[in-house]
């Protein structure tokens, strides 16, 4: 949670500060020494958070420009510094993701879309997207799956937390062919990471009022590596005895997710669990379109969509549905310490929502993007 307090001090500094030459140690020099036809518009763009955009691939950019419609809208103090990195669109080399990373770690918020990985192996292992998280040391994936009201689904009134460790694991990007015809797949566990997302997942359980976290493992039959994530989470356990401490085998939280999801409150996970139990859980809701999701590492935070998928089918069709965006936006600022932007707008998405009129396809209407995008602007506050 080091990373939550460190940059919302930062925040609250910057807030505080009367003097435009605070605003600017955090711009970069292209958004300060822009030229603008008058003093105001200065104080607009000094005075604005900066924020690094990656689009991404599939519909990534056209959630964005939702995000930026909504923003303009809103008058939204954010200032966003937008940058592109696609591996399958032939904008991805070590110089743009070096630019990236420069823009990212002077800013220390980010947005991104999907960063779509190819399947073919063309020499390097770890995708762009791995690379990047490794870089800035992204170990905690956040997905908060909550039932919007208005919107029913098989299980409703859900509220439960996923919380993921994602720089090692399953995803360590380090296999080679041993023998002609066999494969040999890493998966790494180490103490020091497993114990620092268990106390991640119990500082988040008791910052947001939550009474239980389950550890999620494979332990009964990787005995050694999930062995050692399940012993950390039991020792950082005994540390917050106010937490109940639960744990669960993988196939049966699978299992009971679908049965009976209100037995969770907080889960964490290691990385390939994570990634599946994300795209199960956001299914009990309402699917990938509708549920945010974050990183953390000590320093930085990046704001996504809880299930990440393209949907690279929709490109161009003006289809996708850009609540998850949008949510995950409102987030953002709540995390810049931007409350009454951020309840605007989550309020005005979820009104979208509870009246019905404007639904996107996958949520069983007919409205385009621009068209809910345009209801979310018509429901903001005048």
């Amino acid at each position: 949670m080091a990373a939550l307090s460190g940059v919302r001090c930062l925040t609250r500094a910057l807030v505080a500060a009367r003097s435009p030459g605070a605003w600017r140690s955090l711009s970069t020099s292209s958004v300060v020494h822009a030229a603008s036809p008058n003093q105001a518009e200065d104080l607009r763009v000094e005075g604005a958070f900066p924020v690094t955009m990656l689009p991404g691939d599939g519909v990534g950019p056209e959630l964005m420009h939702a995000v930026k419609e909504v923003f303009k809208a809103a008058a939204v103090p954010v200032e966003f510094q937008e940058h592109h990195l696609s591996e399958v669109q032939n904008m991805a080399s070590e110089e743009k993701l070096e630019q990236v990373l420069s823009s990212m770690k002077e800013n220390k918020v980010a947005i991104i879309g999907k960063i779509h990985t190819p399947m073919e192996y063309k020499g390097e292992l770890a995708s762009y997207d791995m690379r990047l998280r490794r870089k800035l040391d992204l170990f905690a994936n956040v997905v908060h799956v909550k039932s919007l009201p208005g919107y029913k689904t098989r299980h409703n009134n859900l509220d439960l937390v996923i919380i993921r460790e994602q720089t090692e694991g399953e995803y360590s990007s380090l296999e080679h062919e041993s023998a002609r015809g066999v494969i040999e797949c890493l998966k790494i566990v180490t103490r020091t990471k497993s114990q620092r997302i268990a106390k991640f997942a119990f500082d988040y359980a008791t910052k947001k009022g939550r009474s239980k976290v389950t550890a999620v493992h494979k332990a009964n039959i990787m005995k050694l590596g999930d062995g050692l994530f399940l012993q950390c989470c039991e020792e950082v356990a005994e540390l917050y005895p106010k937490i109940k401490f639960e744990t669960m085998i993988i196939d049966n939280c699978c299992m009971q997710l679908v049965q009976n999801p209100y037995q969770f409150d907080v889960l964490v996970m290691p990385n390939l669990y994570g990634n599946i139990i994300d795209n199960l859980a956001a299914g009990l809701v309402g699917g990938a379109g509708v549920v945010p999701g974050e990183s953390y590492s000590a320093e930085y935070a990046v704001f996504e969509t809880g299930a990440r998928h393209p949907f690279a089918q929709a490109v161009g069709r003006n289809i996708a549905n850009p609540t998850a965006m949008l949510l995950s936006a409102s987030n953002m600022l709540r995390h810049l310490n931007l409350e009454h932007h951020s309840s605007m707008i989550a309020d005005a998405v979820k009104k979208v929502i509870k009246v019905g009129k404007v639904r996107t396809s996958d949520m069983g209407g007919y409205a385009t993007c621009h068209d809910f995008t345009e209801a979310v602007i018509a429901a903001l506050p005048h």
